[in-house]
């Protein structure tokens, strides 16, 4: 059975809700797990992308061999060093980009809180432009307590977040799951 949706498209929704569910429901508890052990999850997002980085810088060291022109293969040759060497220190001290990480986002919330500001002062003439300038003040707020907190919430504040992005990306899969269920029932 296939969902019809306002559009006038069909969906198989109802025949794989369980998946989307299920799914939903495991992506949930490891978001609860991130949330509950920061710390763990933060160290654990430094290392994969410590081992992303020796992968890449492997590629890029596998491309020197094909790369046309000695300025190509030396370029190549300087981001496989570039990547590898970057891997390599995520990998050994996982904490290092942790603290990386977590500067990156304080500065990433803090421009966006900024630009959220500018551009809902600048729909003041439309209803509801004050939530935009209060979104942006929300993510200014974030970002300038990372920043003041630092270095201490390079301990949880990359795993809270991520855990938090996980538990609502669950929930909604599971969620949206379920309205195939009252469909096939349906």
């Amino acid at each position: 059975m296939s969902i019809t949706t306002d559009t006038g498209e069909t969906t198989p929704l109802a025949n794989s809700w369980r998946y989307l569910v299920g799914v939903g429901v495991v992506v949930s508890l490891l978001g609860v797990l991130a949330v509950v052990f920061p710390l763990v999850t933060g160290l654990a997002l430094s290392a994969f992308l410590g081992a992303l980085l020796v992968v890449g810088g492997i590629t890029h060291g596998i491309h020197v061999l094909s790369a046309r022109g000695w300025t190509g293969a030396l370029a190549q040759a300087l981001l496989a060093l570039l990547y590898i060497v970057g891997g390599i220190a995520l990998l050994v001290n996982p904490v290092f980009g942790l603290a990386t990480l977590t500067l990156v986002l304080a500065v990433t919330f803090v421009l966006n809180g900024l630009l959220e500001i500018v551009m809902g002062i600048g729909l003041r003439p439309r209803s509801n432009w004050p939530w935009v300038v209060v979104s942006g003040l929300l993510g200014l707020a974030v970002g300038m307590l990372l920043f003041v907190g630092f270095p201490s919430t390079a301990a949880w504040a990359v795993g809270l977040l991520f855990g938090i992005n996980l538990l609502s990306s669950g929930l909604s899969m599971a969620l949206f799951g379920l309205n195939g269920r009252k469909a096939a029932r349906g």
